[in-house]
């Protein structure tokens, strides 16, 4: 197979993305005493009571989801099913020429930040989180990790890149 430029860059996208989440969760895991069923743990205030970090083991998926469900299901629905569909997205980006470069890294994003926490789940059997954001009620997360920016990122830039060709689509049908 002949790499290219645009297979490197998928490549590269997805390795940085798996990196900076795995040393971040290394970090936390080595610094910040964990949050267990007797102990609240570790919170550090990075900007007020608007930015904090903490670790906590998240043994489901985005929010916890999932994680009562019985081991089989479990395997399934977070371990199984999210390689295949990253196996397929995967696919997708390498074989469709005509993804421009923010689709690229939009899904490159979402493929490395999938494999980071699929990763964590296999190894650890959870998931490590650690930020949270309280902007005063108006906007609430729930406890993330780096991969999961990644995930949210990625999905925000293929929602803009989205609007923007039906945009460009409307516009030119107009002119036609």
């Amino acid at each position: 197979m002949k790499v290219t430029k645009r297979s490197l860059f998928i490549l590269v996208v997805i390795v940085a993305t798996i990196a900076v989440d795995q040393i971040s969760k290394a970090l936390v895991r080595t610094h910040i005493q964990p949050r267990t069923e007797f102990n609240l743990g570790e919170r550090i205030s990075l900007i007020g009571d608007n930015f904090i970090m903490m670790n906590v083991e998240n043994a489901g998926a985005f929010l916890g989801m999932g994680s009562d469900l019985n081991p089989t299901l479990r395997i399934i629905l977070l371990l199984i099913l999210p390689i295949l569909v990253l196996g397929f997205v995967l696919r997708y980006i390498l074989k469709e020429k005509s993804l421009d470069n923010w689709s690229l890294f939009a899904f490159a994003s979402i493929i490395g930040g999938g494999i980071a926490n699929v990763y964590d789940r296999i190894v650890y059997g959870s998931v490590t989180d650690f930020f949270f954001i309280d902007l005063g009620g108006v906007f609430r997360t729930g406890i993330f990790n780096m991969a999961d920016l990644s995930v949210t990122t990625g999905m925000i830039i293929l929602l803009l890149v989205s609007f923007k060709k039906k945009k460009e689509n409307d516009n030119l049908e107009k002119t036609v």
